[in-house]
């Protein structure tokens, strides 16, 4: 794993000669289609800057920034990794700014040769294999199990659970029909086109926010303030609407 981090800050830290700058973006896994168009939209403005775009789960982001990987900006899928990065001082409270809202739904692969209509069908003896990020980790998987826990269904459906190590790693379990169901946010679902089916969106006590901030020690501070700008600004809004995002 140390080797793994390391190899990772070394190629992050590295500076192409075809730019004069680098924004090194640590971003969720649930806002790559998103972000990629956002990073090629700001290198057409700004023809002089690689945006470096990391994508993962939150948790391994974090880990990450935590182990002195060079991170601009981080914008992780749940508070928990970002109050973390407060919480030690990686980033200023007054700097985060919540971009973007999400939802949970459970979803099925296409067919739903389960005949999975609706949580409660999760317990029956057809649905054998459930996907579901590694709450520890995954913000969509620690919503899925809140959900799940309030409904008292958590622990009876533990043997059934297939875990993934991003949302992206659980929808392309069910996009392969390798479960029976899974618990991913909307715009991942709708990502999955026909071969998948949203059955419900999960109601939770809190809405799936997004949190965004410039990190203290952020390598190009100057062009990190500049992408996050454009992130929060109208045209970084249009492109995540257009994935589905909600956005203020």
């Amino acid at each position: 794993m140390k080797r793994f981090i390391f190899t990772l800050v070394m190629t992050l830290g590295l500076v192409s000669s075809a730019y004069s700058a680098e924004i090194m973006v640590s971003a969720a896994a649930s806002l790559t289609d998103a972000f990629t168009e956002i990073e090629a939209r700001y290198e057409k403005l700004h023809p002089d800057t690689d945006v470096v775009m990391n994508f993962a789960a939150s948790g391994p982001l974090y880990k990450q920034i935590e182990q002195g990987a060079p991170v601009d900006v981080f914008a992780s899928a749940n508070a928990k990794w970002m109050d973390k990065a407060v919480e030690q001082g990686f980033a200023d409270k007054k700097n985060v700014t919540i971009f973007a809202q999400n939802s949970l739904v459970l979803a099925v692969p296409a067919g739903n040769p389960a005949k999975v209509g609706a949580v409660k069908d999760l317990s029956s003896a057809p649905v054998r294999m459930i996907a579901v990020g590694t709450p520890e980790t995954v913000p969509a998987g620690q919503y899925a199990k809140a959900a799940l826990v309030k409904l008292g269904m958590w622990d009876t459906l533990a043997p059934k659970f297939v875990y993934g190590e991003s949302v992206r790693q659980v929808l392309d379990y069910l996009v392969r029909g390798e479960v029976d169901a899974a618990f991913v946010y909307g715009t991942d679902a709708a990502k999955g086109g026909a071969a998948v089916t949203t059955v419900a969106e999960i109601p939770l006590e809190k809405p799936v926010a997004y949190p965004a901030a410039v990190l203290n020690k952020a390598p190009n501070p100057s062009g990190a303030a500049s992408f996050f700008s454009f992130l929060n600004g109208e045209e970084g809004r249009e492109v995540l609407k257009k994935y589905g995002f909600k956005v203020q």
